[in-house]
């Protein structure tokens, strides 16, 4: 397939060009683009802030987005996947990019990709799009998000000013590793010589320790080097600065957001001489911080909740946010996965939180089979008097069922995958 015409080109003509340029989605290692990338000249002057980890990187990023935005600073935020519209991923000053920006840029690296007669995947081109972009907007820091593991994916072929591993947990295991040690080994990989490298992770395998040693990073972990308290709808956090006292809990939904929110507050306070802010700002930020899909709750009669969790460890999360707000009636569960997750995993994890298990498909060519996900859902005794499954042929007609039966006493949550909820706000949005 040829790129397209200079100038002539739409986003959704390079999307379909850049997916089917290499041969492989997802192909782990950085020497190609790192020949593009010094063929681009791609130098950061400005402060890099890489976020990695199983679960909770999306809303890190989203709290540090928000509190240097809230202090003034011109803030590029790059992360995946999307749910709607590719520009999601590349935004600055929390706005997203725009096509035409995009598309030029595409056109910048593509040509540079030829030069050094290489090809890119699909995540490669957007992560050296991403700080392209950052790069000519000269904004005033980068927060990246890794796409994968960490040592091999592209976000690493840029040095972090401070690096942040969020969570350690088994997902991706073909490429990463089916054990959290060898896991955690790739995640901490991000690390640097010299700098702070925080982890939130409670149980650390002694990989990271490793890693942590032989890079010679600064390393700064939860429960240890920084935490937080939580009392009368407020929270204290302490961490390298010392205490912060009465701050508002953040926008975010969910128990685990407290310890997301600390894990950000211990980066400001070690990046406070390059990066300073201030309580006011932070404050601001924490009510301000937004990111889709994340317990999500779109509708409150009957509440509608998005959450993308695909792993079991989020899944488990989801489970408590689930139980701590549990209804007076029913919770009916949009569900439908890709092949290569943990399934089971998942399905066990909230099988005491679904009263009917509305079972579909997804729009890809990874998901799994209904018929494998209520074989997964048998597996875990979860069907019985009280629980219930259906079998519907897309996400859309899962929801509009939800809706018809559930009354104001209800719950609807959709989960199990990005493409999950991707398929059930775009029915939302053509009604």
């Amino acid at each position: 397939m040829n790129a397209p015409k200079t100038g002539s080109g739409s986003l959704a003509d390079w999307l379909i060009y850049l997916e089917a340029l290499h041969p492989k989605t997802i192909e782990m290692g950085l020497d190609r683009v790192n020949k593009v990338k010094l063929k681009l000249g791609l130098a950061p002057s400005f402060p890099v802030i890489i976020v990695g980890g199983t679960n909770g990187k999306g809303s890190v990023c989203a709290m540090l987005e928000s509190i240097l935005f809230c202090t003034g600073y011109k803030v590029g935020c790059y992360t995946s996947p999307h749910l709607l519209h590719y520009n999601e991923r590349i935004r600055i000053n929390k706005k997203e990019i725009d096509d035409e920006t995009l598309c030029q840029i595409f056109e910048q690296i593509n040509t540079a990709r030829k030069d050094c007669q290489t090809s890119l995947t699909f995540f490669e081109f957007g992560t050296l799009a991403a700080m392209c972009i950052f790069i000519k907007a000269q904004i005033d820091v980068a927060i990246l998000e890794v796409g994968l593991g960490g040592r091999l994916d592209a976000v690493n072929v840029f040095d972090a000013d401070c690096s942040i591993v969020t969570s350690i947990d088994l997902d991706h295991i073909e490429y990463l590793g089916d054990t959290r040690e060898k896991i955690g080994f790739e995640k901490a990989a991000i690390f640097r010589k010299n700098k702070p490298a925080i982890c939130s992770e409670t149980e650390l395998p002694d990989s990271v320790n490793q890693q942590v040693k032989s890079i010679g990073a600064n390393f700064f972990q939860y429960t240890k080097e920084f935490g937080f308290s939580k009392k009368n709808g407020q929270w204290d956090f302490w961490g390298p600065k010392g205490w912060r006292y009465s701050l508002p809990l953040p926008a975010l939904r969910g128990e685990k957001q407290l310890q997301n929110a600390s894990t950000c507050l211990a980066a400001l306070d070690i990046l406070n001489e390059v990066l300073p802010v201030s309580m006011n700002d932070v404050r601001l930020g924490l009510l301000e911080a937004v990111i889709p899909a994340r317990f999500q709750v779109i509708s409150t009669q009957p509440m509608i909740i998005l959450d993308v969790a695909h792993n079991p460890s989020a899944a488990s999360v989801l489970s408590g946010n689930l139980a701590a707000t549990k209804p007076i009636g029913k919770t009916y569960g949009i569900f439908a996965m890709l092949k290569d997750k943990d399934i089971a995993g998942v399905v066990k994890a909230l099988r005491n939180d679904i009263d009917c298990w509305l079972v579909s498909t997804v729009h890809s060519a990874r998901t799994a089979t209904v018929d494998y996900l209520i074989n997964e859902i048998h597996n875990a005794g979860v069907v019985n008097e009280k629980n219930i499954v259906y079998q519907f042929s897309d996400c859309a007609a899962a929801l509009v069922f939800a809706c018809e039966q559930a009354t104001k006493n209800d719950r609807i949550c959709v989960f199990g995958s990005f493409y999950t909820v991707s398929d059930v706000l775009r029915h939302l949005n053509t009604l």
